[in-house]
């Protein structure tokens, strides 16, 4: 069987021999808009829990309108140059319109990366665009502390704004349950300090931190809670299908418009199987989510529930821009020189995590479950040895050599990664 993994901009073939017993987990076919930007306008006409886009415009002077960055495909192309022209219609000045990349912690996205996340010569050239600098402390300004503690400070270009509008992709996250909404929020524009008492680990360690969890997750419920302080906000939301067209578009208030996109993709995007495998094969979703080994954690932890403990993951990430941020470079040094469970032990009571080593901490929890094989051309050697994972040349000579030790022909493979996440449900 061949099959092309989400790898990079190009993806990667992987022609499995006849003898494997091979599940492909994917989603089931996705109806696609026709006419997007129809559907789009359609929505700011037809919203959910609030006044049309026309109608919430009135008397606002100013708009922040935040998009997600670089590491997420949403389709802004096609979103903002109709948005951004229904408010100036609606008679906002341009000038008084921003668009901010909503970094959380990562790097600004600027020059002609800058151009290709915008999507639209025309928006650049007609209102401010600009990032989220999450440690700028005069950028931020305090609104209140969530019930388990945690200090919330947001940008406040957003914040000040008459009318906030957040756009968005609704995927499965790993720690949020699911992307977009109030997450482009918190930690969108948040302050440092915000973010890092967010990915505590006492926060992250919790059962429903988790994919595809809503209800009784807590970084979801303290998600909810800036919210409510933050006031009134509105959303674009977006599914996409697995070659990036848009499935379904929303616009409305941003909690229930949200659900309401939640609740479309979870049946393409949630798919049980009743039976766990020794081998499972999986990738980072391919480009942007795949330039940096930071992302590939999210492939390793969207996998888990159908892997057998003990058994084998493999995982395909380009990682075109190698390993991530220098602080976690750091907290990879300390994965790698204190094992598992004792870097887990030695983050579990901060009240504030140390910048990006949220990500490792997810990584222990795959690597608690299984033996994890990683096919990146782009780390170079003393990036491969950061991993804490065993790096391959040759993803098919690694399921071949699983397939024999784990004495099992069966093997899952997940060509879309994070996107697509498998749950055991045995009784299915």
């Amino acid at each position: 069987m061949n099959i092309n993994m989400k790898y990079g901009k190009t993806g990667l073939s992987l022609d499995l021999p006849g003898y494997m017993d091979v599940t492909l987990v994917k989603k089931k076919a996705m109806p696609v808009v026709k006419d997007p930007e129809g559907a789009i306008r359609a929505a700011f006409a037809d919203p959910v829990n609030c006044k049309t886009l026309r109608e919430e415009t009135k008397g606002c002077r100013s708009c922040c309108i935040l998009i997600c960055d670089i590491t997420r495909p949403v389709p802004n192309g096609l979103i903002l140059p109709p948005l951004i022209k229904e408010l100036i219609e609606a008679g906002m000045a341009p000038d008084s319109i921003t668009v901010l990349v909503a970094t959380g912690l990562h790097r600004p996205n600027e020059g002609d990366e800058l151009r290709e996340l915008v999507g639209s010569d025309w928006v650049l050239g007609t209102v401010t665009v600009a990032n989220h600098f999450a440690r700028q402390d005069d950028d931020h300004e305090y609104i209140g502390t969530t019930s388990g503690g945690i200090e919330a400070s947001l940008d406040r270009r957003f914040i000040k704004a008459d009318l906030r509008i957040v756009v968005g992709l609704v995927e499965p996250h790993f720690m949020a349950g699911y992307s977009g909404g109030r997450k482009i929020v918190a930690p969108g524009v948040a302050h440092e300090k915000t973010i890092r008492a967010f990915h505590c680990a006492r926060v992250l360690e919790d059962c429903r931190a988790a994919n595809c969890i809503i209800e009784g997750n807590p970084l979801h419920a303290a998600q909810m809670e800036i919210m409510q302080m933050v006031g009134r906000c509105l959303a674009v939301n977006t599914v996409i299908d697995e070659d990036r067209r848009i499935s379904f578009v929303n616009f409305g208030e941003i909690e229930e418009s949200h659900l309401e996109a939640v609740s479309f993709v979870r049946p393409y995007a949630e798919v049980r199987l009743k039976t766990r495998f020794r081998t499972v094969v999986t990738s980072s979703a391919g480009y942007p989510l795949d330039k940096t080994y930071y992302q590939t954690v999210k492939g390793m932890v969207g996998a888990l529930d159908i892997l057998e403990p003990g058994g084998d993951l493999i995982i395909v990430s380009a990682c075109s821009e190698g390993i991530g941020s220098p602080e976690y470079a750091e907290a990879q040094v300390c994965l790698t020189d204190e094992g598992p469970e004792r870097f887990l032990r030695g983050i579990i009571e901060k009240k504030y995590a140390a910048i990006d080593e949220w990500q490792t901490e997810m990584q222990v929890k795959a690597m608690k479950r299984a033996n994890i094989f990683l096919f990146a051309e782009g780390l170079t050697k003393d990036q491969q040895a950061l991993t804490g994972v065993t790096v391959i040349e040759a993803p098919l000579a690694a399921v071949t050599e699983s397939v024999k030790a784990q004495g099992d022909r069966r093997v899952a493979v997940i060509p879309e990664g994070p996107y697509v996440i498998p749950l055991f449900a045995p009784g299915y």
